[in-house]
């Protein structure tokens, strides 16, 4: 994950990055696997000039590889706070 997000930083897009569908653009999300668990990652690009982890999570849906409902309402409530905090600075 962390060389993912340094690889960001540098302005480019990890191999392991992929774009989260409906969060708006520059929303990234970082999936992987280790043993038997499944952990996410959500960071955004395009708030003010730096690279904000917005989310990081152990998956444990039994639906797939979707993310759960929960995970993606929390992504959006704080992606919202956010752009509040930075459009007040």
């Amino acid at each position: 994950m962390l060389a993912a997000l340094e690889i960001a930083a540098a302005g480019r897009k990890s191999d392991i990055a992929k774009p989260m569908k409906g969060l708006g653009a520059g929303v990234m999300e970082i999936a992987l696997r280790y043993q038997t668990n499944a952990y996410r990652t959500i960071y955004a690009l395009e708030l003010d000039k730096d690279i904000w982890v917005i989310h990081a999570f152990q998956k444990k849906s039994k639906t797939g590889v979707k993310t759960p409902k929960p995970e993606i309402d929390k992504i959006r409530t704080r992606i919202k706070v956010l752009k509040e905090m930075l459009k007040n600075e």
